[in-house]
Parts: structure tokens; C-alpha cells; sequence
């Protein structure tokens, strides 16, 4: 005799089985080791990206280990910010051996990011230390928040 499992015709969900299988598949693949693209132009492999608002610009951190300034570029054009560059990768002059595992990536890259209208393009600032790109993104005046002191009678 062998065992059936049973279950509540009720509470089944055929579709569950297409999920299951979906989420197998992803985890066969495991897409979070590549990281996506965000921009129209952007590559398979680059650079993870956090872009910070506060009151007076934003910010955004790239982070590009073993990257030095001659191997970036940065620009802005029409409101889209593009960073550009290659990372090479770190083999051992002429050894070439076998890999166990790879989670590095080389190669070119290209990030976008669409930048808003209240960025003044005119006073971006970009720098890169210790393996960290950090962009500062001004914003115009206009758009800054301002304090409005209020007189009670």
C-alpha cells in the first residue's frame, strides 16, 4: 500500500505549484550574484548604487574596490548622471589556475540614474576613497527647504 498526501481540496491553490517551481528555478540561478540593471544602457555586471536625500542635495555611493580614478567615468548629461568605467580583475601575473568559486566580477560597466530637475548640474562634486565613489548632487536653491518663522499676536 503506499502513502498518498492528502490535501484540503479547500485551502489548495493550484498556482502554488507554479510559485514552487518558480522559486526553485531562482534559487538554481541564484540572480542576486548578478546584479541587475536599472538603466536602459546599464550592463549585467556593475556596480551596486544608494542614492541619500537630506535637505540640501543627495548623495549617491557607489562602491568600486580596487578602482582608481583613471579607470572612472563620471558625467551628466540632459539630467542623467552615467558612470562609466573597467575593473580589472585581480589575477596573479601570468597564473592562471582552476576556480572553485567566483563572486568577484570584472569587466566594463556603465551605471544610469535619472537625476530630478531640482539638481543644480552646475556644482556636482564627485570623489574616491577607499574604494567608495561618492557623488554630492546639490540642489537649487529653489528647491531647498526653507524655515519660515511665524509672529503670534
Amino acid at each position: 500500500m503506499s502513502l498518498i498526501k492528502w490535501k484540503n481540496r479547500d485551502l489548495y491553490n493550484p498556482w502554488s505549484e507554479f510559485k514552487a517551481l518558480q522559486n526553485e528555478i531562482n534559487d538554481l540561478f541564484d540572480m542576486d550574484r548578478f546584479p541587475g540593471n536599472t538603466g536602459l544602457f546599464d550592463r549585467n555586471f556593475s556596480p551596486k548604487i544608494d542614492v541619500v536625500e537630506n535637505d540640501q542635495n543627495f548623495v549617491v555611493n557607489c562602491e568600486l574596490p580596487g578602482l582608481e580614478q583613471k579607470d572612472l567615468d563620471v558625467s551628466i548629461a540632459s539630467n542623467v548622471l552615467t558612470l562609466k568605467g573597467t575593473k580589472k580583475g585581480h589575477h596573479e601575473d601570468g597564473k592562471k589556475g582552476q576556480f572553485y568559486k567566483k563572486e568577484t566580477w570584472s569587466g566594463s560597466f556603465q551605471r544610469t540614474l535619472s537625476l530630478p530637475t531640482s539638481v543644480d548640474a552646475n556644482k556636482i562634486q564627485a570623489e574616491l576613497k577607499n574604494g567608495i565613489l561618492t557623488i554630492t548632487l546639490p540642489k537649487k536653491e529653489e528647491a531647498k527647504a526653507k524655515q519660515i518663522s511665524v509672529n503670534v499676536n
